[in-house]
């Protein structure tokens, strides 16, 4: 990309309504975000996630913990891409997907640190819920 077109993208990005930037800004961090936490679910390279993991979690879902965080990486990567595609739909699913992180830690008794920061997340996903676009909903929306 060249300077002049980085100075041209860069000023349509300013010249954008604050609302417009706002849900740019918060349509990739969701997409991102979870696509690449997702990710790391199959490698543990920022953490061993199954330290996060209620042990309640297995005994309903009878599998062990590490083959939990393989599905919970799929529902991660999946939610991404959501909201990278349909962000009003992406955004609730991310939100709900929040929600459950945060009733685990809360359950498992401890990171509560974590949990409010998930809460955070989870209110910047309502957000972007009441920035996206109703065309974003249905490809014909009204």
């Amino acid at each position: 990309m060249t300077t002049n077109a980085k100075i041209t993208a860069g000023s349509r990005l300013q010249a954008m309504a604050p609302d417009r930037q706002a849900f740019f800004l918060l349509r990739t961090v969701f997409t991102v975000a979870p696509i690449l936490f997702g990710l790391d679910k199959f490698t543990n390279i920022l953490i061993d996630w199954t330290i996060y993991l209620a042990p309640v979690a297995t005994s309903v879902v009878p599998v062990s913990a590490q083959t939990f965080m393989y599905i919970v990486g799929v529902v991660e990567i999946t939610a991404g891409i959501a909201v990278a595609v349909r962000p009003r739909f992406g955004s609730l699913l991310v939100a709900v997907w929040l929600l459950g992180i945060i009733i685990n830690l809360l359950v498992l008794g401890s990171f509560y640190d974590v949990a409010l920061r998930d809460f955070g997340l989870l209110v910047g996903a309502l957000a972007l819920n009441r920035l996206s676009p109703a065309g974003s909903w249905r490809r014909h929306g009204k």
